[in-house]
């Protein structure tokens, strides 16, 4: 059963209909607030609200992650109009502070945030001195396992949202309480490593807390519920994320012993919307089709432009457009071994190609059925490498991946490119100490494309520079040429070391009239 319900639908539609965009106001939906979190009923409801609210950010999620790595690109390059400057914008760090999309995810995300803040403090959890405990009485009366359980994935919530704040726009506001408004004036700027601290406290007690049970014993109705396994996944990667790869290690290892998950057979079979919440994903972002308002956005917004009804029902609007440079990385010969990933990631229709991964037929606009997948096992055994560092071990979870995606053994002969092999143990063509982190960059490239971790991951890995560089390098004739304004390529580099991170929103600096804030450089 998807994470939605009658009451939460009415409810969110009442939160989205009253509240003002400033994410210090109080929304009308939350007045009687304090009488409405007294059961385990109540609050569960409240919660569910919680995981229906993670949609929205995704909006704009893709263009602050795949549309700012060389993984998706605004397809019309010559375009004046305000919508594709924008992306264009994204695309070539060149966004400033009243950027409307950076602000729309800003905001979205402090919803949400505030939200879970709403159940925490039913719960009695509280946040101080770098550590997340029961330490108020509750306002909801309910059973302690209850009680740990609902806390558990409310945590996880917070902590995903606040790991992306942190990654996206350096260090932010935490807020862990709902403040009222004239006191939430006060609170300034944290440092990006109080936000990851934060996001680490959440984590570990949310995986003290949830339930201790592989896939196989999720209830059915469960699926797409924070699990002790996305909470253990999500916090490696925070590790990683702070260099840290020795606590990671373990939470993986423990992950891929005992959670039951495990990769598909099929890479397709893995985002097919007759088998959601399949073993392969830890944690996914539900939609549910229906007119019900709980749609994905995603097939007619990434379908090709003026596809008409050929793709999807509605037509499509081009977006998340695939870059030429990632579309030549899946080795598809006519003869022999290749990468089924692509055929799953990206098609063509007539000279364009689009983003295929989260398309499926829709009744209405915008209203499709397809999660998004937001941790997977192949994720985990990824992260599992990176930990580990190179090795026998980390080579062959690579090839495992390659493997479920149709690589053969290597014949140690020939061009290694002619068709999608396995990485061989020894010779030209293996993964040495020297270039696994390419070699792992790649893996995750052409593995988790238009799942937004390509950022992310050049940065945690230290790539970020040097793959954009090469990507211009590569597009920059075909494509970034054509820009309206110009654009050389000496500036699209330059960029990426004047504003690797986005800006706080305008907004944010302006309606405080308390507290001076410190915009982050470049902007």
């Amino acid at each position: 059963m998807k994470l939605s319900n009658l009451y939460t639908i009415v409810l969110l539609a009442g939160t989205m209909a009253s509240c003002s965009k400033i994410i210090d106001l109080k929304p009308e939906s939350n007045v009687s607030v304090e009488n409405f979190y007294r059961n385990y009923e109540e609050v569960q409801v409240a919660l569910t609200g919680c995981y229906n609210g993670l949609q929205q950010p995704l909006r704009t999620e893709w263009m602050l992650t795949e549309l700012r790595s060389d993984v998706s690109k605004q397809g019309s390059p010559g375009s004046t109009s305000v919508p594709n400057i924008e992306l264009n914008d994204l695309n070539t760090f060149l966004q400033n502070s009243s950027h409307t999309k950076v602000y729309d995810y800003w905001f979205s995300t402090y919803k949400n945030i505030r939200s879970a803040n709403y159940v925490l403090r039913s719960l009695g959890v509280t946040y101080a001195n770098g550590k997340t405990v029961f330490g108020k009485e509750p306002t909801a009366v309910m059973e302690e396992a209850r009680r740990k359980e609902l806390a558990g994935e409310a945590l996880f919530i917070r902590a995903y949202h606040y790991f992306n704040l942190a990654r996206l726009f350096n260090g932010v506001f935490l807020l862990t309480d709902p403040t009222d408004p004239l006191q939430l004036k006060q609170i300034n700027r944290s440092s990006v490593q109080e936000c990851y601290t934060l996001v680490m406290a959440d984590l570990e007690a949310a995986q003290q807390w949830l339930t201790d049970r592989n896939f196989s014993q999720q209830p059915e109705a469960d699926r797409g519920r924070a699990t002790i396994w996305a909470a253990k996944a999500l916090l490696a990667k925070v590790y990683l994320t702070n260099n840290r790869k020795a606590d990671a290690l373990p939470l993986l290892n423990d992950i891929i012993a005992r959670s039951g998950h495990d990769l598909l057979t099929s890479y397709a079979d893995v985002f097919s919307i007759s088998n959601e919440m399949n073993r392969e994903i830890l944690f996914a972002i539900r939609f549910k089709s229906g007119g019900l308002g709980l749609g994905n956005f995603m097939a007619n917004s990434f379908a090709a432009l003026n596809s008409g009804s050929a793709i999807v029902n509605g037509n499509g609007s081009g977006l998340n457009y695939p870059t030429l440079h990632l579309e030549s990385r899946y080795i598809v010969p006519n003869t022999g071994f290749a990468d089924a990933r692509k055929a799953t990631n990206i098609a063509r229709y007539n000279t364009l190609s689009y983003c295929r991964k989260f398309i499926s037929p829709v009744m209405i606009k915008d209203d499709a059925e397809n999660d998004f997948p937001v941790i997977r096992f192949s994720d985990v055994l990824l992260m599992q490498a990176e930990a580990e560092g190179f090795s026998t071990a980390s080579v062959n979870a690579i090839n495992r991946i390659r493997q479920r995606a149709g690589a053969g053994e290597y014949p140690g002969t020939g061009n290694f490119s002619a068709a999608f092999y396995l990485y061989p143990a020894t010779g030209a063509e293996a993964i040495t100490e020297e270039n696994f982190t390419d070699r792992l960059l790649h893996e995750r490239r052409l593995e988790l494309a238009f799942e937004n971790h390509r950022y992310f991951d050049l940065q945690r890995m230290g790539k970020f520079e040097e793959a954009m560089g090469i990507y211009y390098e590569a597009e920059y004739d075909e494509h970034y040429k054509r820009f309206r304004p110009a654009l050389t390529l000496e500036q699209l580099k330059e960029n990426l070391v004047v504003r690797p991170f986005l800006p706080i929103p305008q907004r944010e600096l302006d309606t405080n009239n308390e507290i001076e804030i410190t915009q982050n450089p470049g902007y």
